[in-house]
């Protein structure tokens, strides 16, 4: 028996960082949204008690760096498990690029791996275990909108936004989240308006969630990294509604309604930019199944 799952990247609409608290950790706020651009996961059962991560993408771990291969461990662990298991990862979602690729990997797999040893989890239950591995793991158990807090494992879940066409530029670039976040200065940033995003979902008022895109990272990253500020200024100039990076970086995405302008600004940036996607929004959550 093989299990098959989707692992859909997240793009963030708002990111605040409140304060860093006593744990190390930094307080976010912030809220995510599921697109359609997805890894494939692949669960096959071995006789052997091991975990197998498989993929053919010179960038993703084979071991327990691997966060997928710390999900499956994470289960057996929990529930006794004495078989094993073969992961297969097709990679989609870039690496290190802010989508939350491997953390959507680690969430598809818990989810598969509830169906494939038959454990009765519910979607709170993985997304709990989820938090243990790293902070977008539980939104991504839920997928679809959502706001997030505490270090990303408090999700509450929201309506599907007013949907749209997303494009995605990555630079040929790594960004380190850990980086990022240390050289954050938190007096004076300014803050995205968390309820006027949730308000403008809740109301699915397109022009005022263009309005109140914000991610307080961008302060740190496009002083890092200009090549990111350079794809922003390019996907502003070529026409998309509303522009913002997505997590500590370096993916940019714009928020588009109509087609042709979707293809200018797409077919624009594919001369600065490797790797740009033209996609939807998901929107919606998942079920248990």
């Amino acid at each position: 028996m093989k299990i098959m799952m989707k692992a859909p990247a997240k793009i963030n609409l708002t990111l605040d960082v409140l304060h860093k608290r006593a744990d190390g950790y930094h307080e976010v706020e912030m809220i995510m949204t599921t697109v359609d651009l997805a890894d494939r996961i692949e669960l096959e059962p071995l006789s052997k008690d091991e975990i197998k991560i498989i993929s053919h993408n010179r960038f993703v771990p084979d071991d327990s760096r691997n966060l997928a291969f710390q999900a499956a461990r994470l289960l057996k662990e929990r529930h006794g498990i004495r078989s094993g298991v073969a992961i297969g990862i097709e990679k989609v979602i870039p690496v290190a690029a802010g989508l939350a690729g491997g953390s959507s990997d680690a969430a598809a797999t818990l989810k598969g791996l509830n169906r494939l040893w038959n454990l009765g989890l519910s979607l709170d239950e993985l997304a709990k275990l989820g938090s243990e591995i790293g902070s977008d793991v539980s939104f991504c158990v839920y997928g679809g909108t959502a706001l997030a807090k505490g270090r990303g494992e408090k999700v509450q879940r929201l309506p599907a936004p007013p949907n749209c066409w997303v494009v995605l530029a990555k630079p040929t670039i790594g960004v380190s989240t850990a980086e990022v976040y240390k050289n954050l200065k938190i007096d004076g940033l300014r803050h995205p308006n968390t309820k006027a995003m949730v308000e403008a979902i809740e109301t699915k008022d397109y022009a005022n969630m263009c309005g109140h895109l914000g991610n307080v990272l961008e302060s740190v990253t496009l002083k890092l990294y200009p090549e990111v500020a350079q794809i922003k200024e390019q996907m502003e100039r070529f026409g998309a509604d509303a522009v913002l990076m997505s997590g500590s970086g370096p993916t940019v995405f714009g928020l588009i309604q109509h087609d042709s302008r979707m293809n200018r600004v797409y077919n624009g940036l594919r001369g600065f930019c490797d790797q740009v996607y033209a996609v939807r929004l998901l929107g919606e959550g998942v079920s248990v199944d």
